[in-house]
Parts: C-alpha cells; sequence; structure tokens
C-alpha cells in the first residue's frame, strides 16, 4: 500500500469498523516486541540499489522517487524482478499495491508478458496508483478491496476480493498492514490452492515476529510448498509449489 510520494509514518487505510478488543490489544502488545523489526520496516533501500534495479528494468531514476516509510524496499523489489525474469509468469496476484505494482508491471512487460491483477484497501492509492503505471506506458489490473469483517485463526478481517483468476503463477503480499493483526498477511493462504505447480509466493517484512509466525504455520500446513527465508535488511518469504 504505497504510492511514488512519501507516505506517513502510521499505516493507513485502516478497517471501517471496530475490531474486537482482544486483537487490539495483541496489536497493541505485538508492537511493543517487534518495534526494533517495524523501525526497519520504514528502510527503502540504497540508492545505488535503486538505480540498479531500475537500470535493470529500463526505467528512468525518477520512477521510484521514494521508498520506506512502509513501502517495499530494493531487496523485496529485486527478488520479484529475478522470479519475473526466471519464470516468466502469466497471472500475477498483488495484494497491497504501489512501488511493488510498477515493478511488476515494467517486468512483465520485459519478461514474459503476463499480467498483474493487484488489490488494495485503500482507495486513493488505488486511483494514483493506477495513474502512475499509465504515466510509464504500462498496464495492470488494480482493485480497490476494502478490509471486512472475515474471522479466522490469521485476524477478525481480511480483503473483499473480487473474482481471482483460477491459475496464479505468483503472489506477492505486501498487505494488509500489520497494524490490523500482526499476522493478518497469514489470511493469503486461502489463494494457495490457486497457485499452479512450479508457482511462487513472495510475502515482504518476513523478517517480523509476526510474519515469522505465519512462516512456521504455512511450513507446517502446506507440505507441497517450500518456504525460504531470503536475506535482506526486512526479509523476504519465498515460497514455491512443488507437487
Amino acid at each position: 500500500m504505497t504510492t511514488r510520494e512519501k507516505t506517513a509514518y502510521l499505516t493507513l487505510g485502516q478497517p471501517q469498523f471496530r475490531r474486537p478488543i482482544a486483537e487490539r490489544a495483541k496489536t497493541i502488545g505485538w508492537g511493543a516486541i517487534q518495534w526494533p523489526w517495524l523501525l526497519k520496516s520504514l528502510w527503502g533501500g540504497r540508492k545505488a540499489d535503486k538505480q540498479h534495479l531500475l537500470d535493470r528494468l529500463g526505467l528512468p531514476y525518477d520512477a521510484l522517487p521514494h521508498l520506506g516509510s512502509w513501502k517495499a524496499d530494493t531487496d523485496f523489489l529485486w527478488n520479484i524482478v529475478t522470479s519475473i525474469e526466471d519464470r516468466q509468469p502469466q497471472h500475477v496476484v498483488e495484494l497491497g499495491c504501489g512501488a511493488s505494482s510498477l515493478i511488476i508491471a515494467k517486468a512483465l512487460a520485459n519478461w514474459g508478458g503476463g499480467r498483474l491483477l493487484s488489490f488494495d484497501q485503500h482507495a486513493e492509492f488505488v486511483l494514483q496508483t493506477r495513474d502512475w503505471l499509465v504515466g510509464h506506458g504500462l498496464e495492470a489490473c488494480i482493485y480497490h478491496a476494502p478490509i471486512a469483517p472475515d474471522p479466522s485463526r490469521w485476524a477478525s478481517c481480511w480483503y473483499d476480493l473480487p473474482s481471482l483468476p483460477e491459475t496464479i503463477d505468483m503472489l506477492v503480499l505486501d498487505g494488509p498492514p500489520w497494524t490490523i493483526n500482526p499476522t493478518v498477511r497469514g489470511r493469503a493462504e486461502t489463494l494457495f490452492d490457486r497457485i499452479a505447480v512450479g508457482g511462487v509466493v513472495l510475502l515482504d517484512d518476513a523478517a517480523r515476529p509476526g510474519e515469522r509466525l505465519v512462516a512456521s504455520r504455512w511450513r507446517r500446513d502446506w507440505p507441497d510448498f517450500e518456504f525460504v527465508l531470503l536475506p535482506g535488511v526486512k526479509g523476504t518469504l519465498y515460497g514455491e509449489r512443488l507437487r
């Protein structure tokens, strides 16, 4: 959930309904535990790494004027580009639009010509991201998906997603924000059955305690996938469907 502009230190797009008291207390408690990792979430990466990434894609240096402040960092974006170049996915689904949307759309245009379908809970960011991509001559389907009540073991709510492709080759997870629930992104497992054999999942901020718990449960409950934590300041969880 980012735009090309600087974003605030507090995440936006919170649910427009009252969440359970226990969940709100859990979020506060986990925030106290994982604050060192949350500070790392504000890191966007080195300027030289960003320029190298843009050179690889053939984008101008001002295409990503601001990273950090909850945006995907250069490590995560680099992992996305490498995966697209290697696998040339045809159906990419993204949860949490913004900087990663621009990078995915450009990488798909360069390698394989696949289609990006992206969702975000913040309606204004959806419009801004659409215009941003159009300004760079790129195409993607980006939609508003509000956070709605959807109780599960992960959280009290989840994206209200419209129809999705039956087969997903790459699933990119950079939302919802941890302030909803530190383990809310674990709910993305509802899409795992759609991921094709050889398809991949990339989860941002995977070094945070909440996402580490998500990864542990995914490894236990989804034996058809192999999940690996890739190095980086914020960490990327990379999962491949083996069978």
